[in-house]
């Protein structure tokens, strides 16, 4: 039997492989703009990711809106065109980004050990159910910041989510690449977290997360009852 009833999930970077999206993404329009540096597009995806970062702090907008506001200061601070157009663009690039190759099987494997599966994500719903349609598996829960009018990392997307799971915070583990934005509101939450560490990045003080993965895998092995890698 698995030791927690619900696994929330973020998604992008998470389920979906949003960085090497936005990196590719960002790249192309580098190259379309007759940029010089063409610095790694990783490198590009880190300084969208900042901008985007800063306005979700603010007023509610949606995320369609967040992205595009996102993309003008990028392209401004490069000195390339941007039209609203190239803001749908973005838009559109998400709805078609792959899950990563442990995504799916994990997930199974996580639903028939009877874990209840839910996505807590940064997005809108008509661009996140295109998302779920890559990963093949059944979501008990879907909750976006369309539906709780806030951004992670505010600690009242967290709150709106445990009220619509109904499920007590010890019995969830909350599995994200997201540092800023998932594990410290969800540790204040009261879940346990997994942190999806792609990457190898160092933890960061303050926010440790309660268990570190390289990937989904281990998900997998909690399914089965094994313990969890630490």
């Amino acid at each position: 039997m698995a030791p927690y009833e619900v696994a929330t999930f973020d998604n992008y970077g998470t389920l979906t492989d949003w960085e090497g999206g936005i990196a590719q993404f960002l790249y192309r329009l580098a190259l379309r703009n007759g940029d010089r540096l063409l610095v790694p597009g990783s490198e590009l995806q880190q300084e969208f990711e900042a901008i985007q970062y800063d306005l979700i702090g603010g007023s509610y907008r949606s995320y369609k809106q967040v992205l595009a506001e996102s993309l003008a200061t990028f392209c401004d601070r490069h000195g390339w065109p941007y039209d609203d157009r190239l803001g749908r663009d973005l838009a559109d690039a998400m709805r078609s980004w792959s899950s990563f190759l442990d995504t799916n099987p994990a997930l199974t494997r996580a639903k028939a050990a009877g874990m209840k599966l839910a996505i807590l994500s940064n997005t809108d719903r008509d661009i996140i159910s295109h998302s779920i349609r890559h990963h093949r598996v059944a979501f008990d829960f879907v909750i976006t910041a369309e539906d709780t009018r806030t951004y992670k990392p505010d600690d009242a997307f967290f709150a709106y989510a445990l009220a619509e799971i109904g499920v007590p915070a010890d019995r969830i583990i909350h599995v994200a690449f997201g540092f800023k934005y998932d594990n410290a509101p969800a540790k204040r939450a009261g879940l346990t977290t997994a942190w999806v560490n792609r990457h190898n990045e160092p933890q960061r003080a303050g926010v440790a997360a309660d268990h570190v993965w390289r990937d989904l895998w281990p998900l997998a092995g909690l399914a089965d009852g094994r313990p969890i890698p630490e």
